[in-house]
């Protein structure tokens, strides 16, 4: 199995917080049908393109799920019940003490890069830097929960017209297949959405491609680009020989690539 560590996706304490501080809504009273089935979607999508870690993404959807089921449920009329405990107070507990937690590592973030900052006697580079070089970060024009929105929004772009079919078919292609496919489709330079890239394939060609794209960003060899005032696409766009990596080799020449991700795409 191809494993890609999303390093912005922290966990399903994160995915609520993006969802609470993106409708802008009190974390206090949280409109727990709305972001229940929103949470909901993302898990399906999880299941879909197989991420780690999904485990944990389960569990919290079943605590929605019983959480929202207990807002459905009759309220009694009787005064005493008015104190009744709210069922969202330990999903709120726990957010609570998740931001308070995502706080403090991001301050104890800043305050390393303070003293990362500062020169000491000895090695400037200082042991880390020393033994794994400078480290630079993958430019990615757009969050990871806007990528994956995208992704969703194609796989279900065209609804099945027939019954859904349950047999199971061969994978046939592989992410580093699919990584020389996006090399040559952007080796131009010019923008490329990634909807072209996968218009009219399949969800196994369209999940394959998606994780070769995360790839090539992180070897810092396309950069992915958000189009504004349209979150469900994005542009894979390849970057120039100087703004890569010393150590990533260069992209192969296409009569020495193998043939099998172009067959895979014909057409597109």
């Amino acid at each position: 199995m191809y494993h890609v560590e999303l390093e912005q996706f922290e966990g399903p304490l994160d995915l609520l917080l993006f969802f609470v501080r993106r409708d802008e809504v009190d974390v206090y009273d949280i409109p727990i049908a709305r972001i229940t089935d929103e949470f909901l979607d993302y898990v399906r999508l999880m299941e879909e393109i197989d991420l780690d870690g999904g485990g944990d993404f389960i569990y919290m959807a079943a605590l929605l799920v019983r959480i929202k089921a207990r807002m459905l449920l009759p309220q009694e009329e009787d005064e005493e019940k008015e104190a009744e405990e709210d069922p969202r107070r330990e999903l709120v507990e726990r957010l609570m003490e998740y931001v308070r937690f995502k706080e403090a590592s991001e301050q104890l973030s800043t305050r390393r890069a303070r003293r990362a900052a500062r020169f000491t006697r000895g090695n400037a580079a200082g042991p880390e830097e020393e033994r794994w070089g400078e480290r630079e970060d993958v430019e990615i024009d757009a969050s990871v929960y806007d990528l994956i929105d995208a992704l969703g929004g194609i796989l279900i772009d065209e609804p099945e017209e027939e019954e859904p079919s349950f047999d199971v078919e061969p994978f046939e292609h592989t992410v580093e297949e699919q990584q020389e496919f996006v090399l040559r489709e952007v080796r131009s330079g010019r923008r490329t959405a990634f909807r072209a890239l996968v218009r009219g394939e399949s969800d196994a060609f369209v999940i394959a491609t998606f994780l070769a794209v995360l790839e090539l960003a992180r070897q810092r060899q396309v950069r992915l680009l958000l189009e504004e005032g349209a979150a469900s696409s994005f542009f894979v766009e390849s970057r120039s020989l100087e703004e890569r990596s010393p150590e990533e080799p260069l992209p192969q020449e296409p009569e020495t690539l193998t043939n099998g991700a172009s067959n895979g795409h014909a057409g597109a």
